[in-house]
């Protein structure tokens, strides 16, 4: 459907499912499949649980943007998720997915320094996540390896601007590996588990539920974030050393909350949260947090990050949302999104282009004038029934 893996990717896919059976056996007889929080006796949460974030996403690197959404059928063995990458040079998007091992799971893509990195979700029988990081827009990749499953969430991988790579795992666990080569060979190493950042102390204070998104500070350490039971606390903390800290940021109390997304930007960190039906976003600058208003959503289909500290949001119903930065925190609404948007990727000038998907078909719509114009189409090649 796209490139392929170079190398041992094919090696990789084949060992990966001839192990499944048994490392299903083995990972649920070591009770690593799910895990389980630790909350505080006396915090509850308050109203119904706040808004979920699919894997449908977009990001910025410095060789251009890179854009994660679904195509394909109705019937789950016949939807393949897909990367697309415009160059920074160019407006003109390619189809960059890595090839050699299903996507029927879900794709999660984080970009730092040269370094874009994509893991694939397990799907079927899998139970590991393969991983592929590209130093060259997507145009050859090397394979790589997690030993569990990926977290279903967009902010399950961080990579740093010198290739250290988080993992979030679908148990809680956050794993660490020191440079992208230690990525490709599967050198990963516990950071630290669920169970143990809701006991820490800034777990406890805030309930700690579950954690769903991993980043970088300024300062290059690990970062990470989740959903908290007591109303208002955000639960976002950083590791220092070995201890982690809360990053100090909170919302009216009122409403459980919950990370839908963090990422690192010049000098700080911006994150992306709900509170019930509301979405947040939040800048820090090193040293204080700034909080635009909320915008309301009944649910959320796609959000991202864009330069410059924006972000973006697809809400179910409603037309999209876009906050430029801490400067200006106010959300502005596009116009209605054309039909089958499932993802929105920042241009420039504050323009914004509309990715649509009907089957194997995407629609790239750009934003001009007040109005969405049709920009180019891209014919997937689905191997309908190749998962079946």
């Amino acid at each position: 459907m796209s490139r392929r893996l170079t190398g041992a990717a094919a090696v990789l896919a084949c060992t990966v499912l001839a192990c499944t059976v048994l490392a299903c056996a083995v990972l649920a007889g070591a009770g690593l499949i799910a895990g389980c929080g630790a909350q505080p006796s006396g915090v509850t949460g308050a109203g119904p649980p706040p808004l979920t974030a699919p894997l449908s996403t977009s990001l910025v690197t410095a060789q251009g943007t890179w854009a994660v959404g679904v195509m394909g059928g109705a019937d789950p063995g016949n939807k393949f998720w897909q990367l697309f990458f415009r160059p920074a040079t160019s407006g003109r998007w390619l189809l960059a997915t890595p090839q050699g091992v299903a996507s029927n799971g879900g794709l999660v893509a984080a970009g730092g320094g040269a370094y874009l990195v994509v893991g694939f979700r397990p799907s079927q029988n899998l139970a590991f996540s393969p991983l592929a990081t590209s130093t060259d827009t997507g145009r050859n990749w090397t394979p790589g390896l997690l030993d569990a499953g990926l977290a279903d969430t967009p902010g399950a991988i961080a990579v740093g601007p010198s290739g250290r790579t988080l993992a979030l795992l679908r148990d809680g666990t956050i794993e660490a590996v020191p440079t992208a080569g230690d990525a490709a060979a599967g050198r990963w190493a516990p950071l630290t588990t669920l169970k143990a950042l809701a006991a820490s102390a800034p777990g406890r204070a805030c309930g700690l539920e579950g954690v769903t998104a991993v980043s970088f500070g300024p300062d290059q350490n690990p970062m990470a974030a989740g959903i908290c039971a007591r109303p208002g606390a955000a639960g976002v903390f950083t590791d220092a050393g070995g201890t982690w800290r809360p990053a100090g940021l909170a919302l009216p109390a009122g409403s459980r909350v919950r990370v839908l997304g963090l990422t690192a930007i010049a000098g700080g960190t911006l994150a992306l949260l709900a509170a019930g039906t509301s979405v947040f976003a939040a800048w820090r600058d090193g040293t204080r947090w700034t909080v635009s208003g909320p915008v309301t959503a009944d649910g959320v289909r796609a959000l991202g990050f864009g330069p410059g500290g924006s972000a973006w949001l697809l809400p179910d119903r409603g037309r999209p949302q876009t906050v430029a930065g801490a400067a200006d925190r106010a959300w502005r609404a596009l116009p209605p999104g054309p039909a089958g948007t499932q993802v929105l990727a920042p241009g420039t000038g504050g323009s914004y282009d509309a990715l649509a998907v009907a089957g194997s078909r995407l629609t790239v719509w750009r934003l001009a004038g007040g109005a969405w114009a049709r920009a180019q189409q891209i014919t997937v090649p689905i191997q309908y029934g190749s998962s079946g």
